[in-house]
């Protein structure tokens, strides 16, 4: 029987065991360029549910050990593979709900649920990832019978092992590179560590102290991150907020679903591709929204909340969470103070970017705040809901200008006391371009719609170096060579960065480019980046306007933007 104190020990035991390993992690990044951080991602995430698990009493049962567990990691996580281990321990708070204890049963029905929810959450999940390694350690599990937990974790454990083993066979990429999957790798480190408090009840020590994440400020207004003592739970007129897919009919548009929505809720959000319709509606009959959406295709992804319950146990918890934000030293720079949300104001924008050239441009482009981070430096879902928190306005669009940023701030949207619209802008030209796009005399669903339109369009060039010698796709790399980039795939390599960015440019022209923008980062001087620019506008065709920004980046010498 697992106990309150053992789970606890137990998931402070894996967050040590992973930080311990978390270079070993991050070294399986297949990309040769230095933006390893599956390792930091997930050991920082599950780090800040140590952070909290460590001051629980050690009475607690195993609901409450499960419970801040998963709180603490909803908010402090970090990239794609953290908000996935996030996921897969928020259903350890699912099916521990009202229980003192665990048996080997509770376990498998906590894996269950934890895999079930981190698969909804990504769109199109791939096989060969640590999603495959959670779904083989939980099936064997169930399959298993073993009425012993620590028998049964043990199982759990060699499982997760033999299913990240064979991940190269599943994924070539990872079979070309000769290594496992990382985040798969973080999930083994996890349970293993959890394995040594259940069957010895030896905590694995921490060779560092916990990481800790940016909260919000509460000087000024004084509040905290999830409370606004201005606002009464009888001010929620449309208490039920429902989110679903439409996977669409042939021939099925979301334009009169959208009136519908409109004319039957607030805060609506609907977000239209080829296969499917994300719809989001504040509504007081969600039975009704559910109904007619089935006009347009088979419905799936359901969330219902009740918007009333989720104010008064957002209230209650106020307090404790503005102690817990004033206590946490903000490392990351990432501090913003509270803002009650001004009726009058519709939009706000929060924007992700490293470097101060590239902060005053998204400032100047009308950004509220902008959160430190980017490639290397991935922001946790709090600091994401902290710069929301800080916007003083009914809807906050999110520029993430990263992949690995994407999910964080997807998660913030069930957090943040105010709409959250996430534009799924992964490069920072994207960013800069959906902002240049948005218009204040348009809807939400317009701006949405339109500005990622307009970032669909950029096509952006990366200049970066080689952190390890490598062989990727048929290409030799060693260690410090420069490497050309064109939207994510590798084009070129050198060993000069200004003919590398040069060459990278006047490949990417096509015939209706116009305008390219060449951003420099910190590791340029003023002189390089005059002259490398002087070159991008002699090499590419004429007609095409060359202009320069120093974006002041780390890890990038420059970033290109081709439209």
């Amino acid at each position: 029987m697992i106990t309150g104190l053992t789970l606890k020990n137990s998931i402070i035991s894996g967050a040590n065991n992973l930080s311990n390993r978390r270079a070993k992690v991050d070294e399986l990044n297949v990309f040769p360029v230095p933006d390893g951080d599956t390792g930091t991602n997930m050991g920082m995430t599950i780090g800040a549910a140590r952070t909290e698990l460590l001051n629980l009493p050690d009475d607690c049962t195993v609901e409450k050990a499960a419970q801040v567990t998963a709180s603490a990691m909803l908010r402090g996580a970090r990239g794609n593979s953290g908000v996935i281990s996030s996921l897969l321990f928020r259903g350890f708070s699912k099916a521990l709900q009202g229980k003192k204890t665990a048996d080997a049963k509770d376990l498998v029905q906590a894996l269950e649920k934890g895999v079930e929810g981190a698969y909804k959450a990504v769109m199109k999940p791939t096989e060969g990832t640590m999603l495959t390694v959670a779904r083989v350690a939980s099936e064997e599990a169930a399959a298993s019978g073993i009425a012993d937990a620590v028998e049964l974790w043990q199982l759990v454990c060699t499982a997760a092992q033999r299913a990240l083993d064979n991940t190269p066979e599943q994924l070539p990429v990872l079979k070309k590179a000769g290594v496992v999957d990382a985040g798969g790798q973080g999930l083994v480190y996890i349970f293993e560590g959890m394995l040594s408090v259940f069957k010895d009840n030896h905590i694995i020590a921490a060779d560092e102290a916990p990481e800790k994440s940016a909260k919000l400020s509460t000087s000024g207004a004084g509040k905290g991150v999830y409370t606004d003592d201005l606002m009464k739970v009888e001010d929620i007129k449309n208490g039920y907020c429902t989110q679903f897919l439409v996977n669409k009919n042939d021939g099925a548009s979301s334009n009169k679903l959208r009136a519908f929505l409109e004319s039957n809720g607030d805060s609506v959000v609907v977000i239209e591709d080829d296969e499917v319709i994300n719809c989001h509606v504040h509504t007081a009959d969600p039975g009704k929204i559910v109904s007619h959406a089935l006009q347009y295709g088979y419905l799936t992804n359901f969330k219902i909340e009740n918007m009333h319950e989720q104010f008064l146990s957002r209230q209650a918890q106020g307090e404790g969470l503005k102690k817990q934000a004033a206590a946490e030293a903000a490392d990351t720079g990432n501090e913003f103070t509270y803002a009650a949300v001004d009726n009058d104001r519709a939009f706000g924008f929060v924007a992700v970017a490293a470097g101060e050239g590239l902060k005053a441009i998204f400032t100047d482009l009308g950004a509220d705040a902008v959160v430190s981070g980017g490639q290397t430096m991935n922001p946790s879902t709090a600091d994401i809901v902290a710069a929301v928190q800080s916007v003083p306005a009914k809807t906050v669009f999110v520029l993430p200008n990263n992949k690995n940023i994407i999910m964080a701030a997807e998660q913030a949207q069930g957090i943040a006391d105010r709409t959250i619209v996430v534009l799924s802008t992964r490069t920072i030209p994207q960013g800069i371009t959906a902002m240049l796009n948005f218009d204040p005399d348009a809807s939400e669903y317009e701006n949405a719609t339109n500005m990622m339109q307009a970032a669909d369009k950029v096509a952006t060039g990366l200049v970066t170096f080689a952190a390890r010698d490598s062989d990727f796709d048929g290409r030799k790399i060693k260690k410090g060579e420069i490497l050309a980039l064109e939207n994510g795939k590798l084009v070129a390599t050198g060993t000069d960065v200004t003919k590398v960015t040069y060459r990278l440019a006047r490949s990417m022209c096509k015939k209706d480019t116009n305008f390219i923008t060449v951003i420099s980062g910190c590791d340029v001087s003023e002189e390089d980046a005059a002259r490398t620019t002087e070159l991008v506008q002699a090499k590419c065709p004429a007609g095409i306007e060359v202009t320069h920004l120093n974006g002041g980046q780390p890890v990038y010498y420059y970033i290109i933007s081709v439209e």
